[in-house]
């Protein structure tokens, strides 16, 4: 997320009259989406108020977004849903409302109202690479790796860097056990950031199945330093154990 410089009134606490002169531009409504992200009390809080004082809907959208970070995930995504079909913006900003809904679902668990706000975001914004990787997460996730390589293959034909999308392209091709396509990713994705923890833990199963344990180690051990509290730290942690427990 954008990093953002906050006001000195809004830092010291102003009363609600004088935040009245500073908020309402689009440079309000992108600090306060950011701040919603990053510090979503505060980002809540920041919403109400300018709400309060005619916000109007980038208040409301800054308070959607805002309740994902508070984990209230089904109310975000209603209200991200709802604000996206009533929305007179553009396009492309009701289907980032629309696929931030469709974040939400997930969160919850809800994967058949994820998938169909992702789809209706695409409709909007058709080719879109952010929504496109996030629904290939999703098909992914629920096990559609062909789906998944297909969706990340129109996402690598415009931005043919994408890290993340390479990464997951490997491990769908992993699952689908086409190991030289998992290979040729993961390489590029370790050629564009050798530190990228995903990918060493993706190259690190690889290696593992073509029975290089030191290699995997050592990837595994590598991705757990760079980022211990991240979900690929915690199966690189348990590749090791089970590792372990096999060679004893």
């Amino acid at each position: 997320m954008r990093r953002i410089l906050l006001s000195a009134a809004l830092a010291l606490g102003v009363s609600l009259p004088a935040a009245a002169e500073i908020i309402g531009g689009p440079e309000e409504y992108r600090v306060c989406l950011t701040l919603a992200k990053q510090k979503p009390e505060q980002g809540w809080e920041e919403a109400l108020a300018w709400q309060s004082l005619g916000g109007g809907e980038a208040a409301r959208h800054c308070a959607a977004v805002a309740l994902i970070g508070l984990g209230k995930y089904g109310e975000a995504a209603t209200r991200l849903e709802t604000l996206a079909n009533e929305s007179v913006r553009a396009d492309v900003v009701r289907a980032e409302m629309l696929a931030q809904a469709a974040q939400a679902w997930q969160m919850l668990g809800n994967i058949q109202r994820a998938d169909a706000a992702q789809r209706s975001a695409l409709i909007l914004s058709p080719g879109n690479p952010d929504i496109l990787l996030d629904h290939a997460v999703l098909l992914a996730q629920i096990a559609h790796y062909g789906e998944a390589v297909d969706v990340l293959s129109q996402v690598l034909r415009v931005q043919p860097n994408r890290i993340e999308a390479l990464t997951l392209r490997g491990s769908a091709f992993r699952y689908l056990d086409n190991l030289a396509g998992a290979e040729d990713d993961i390489n590029a994705a370790l050629k564009l950031d050798p530190e990228f923890p995903d990918a060493l833990l993706e190259r690190g199963i690889l290696r593992r199945m073509k029975g290089e344990d030191a290699g995997a180690r050592e990837d595994w051990l590598k991705a757990i330093d760079l980022a211990p509290e991240s979900s690929a730290a915690d199966t690189a942690r348990g590749n090791l154990e089970r590792m372990d427990i096999k060679q004893n």
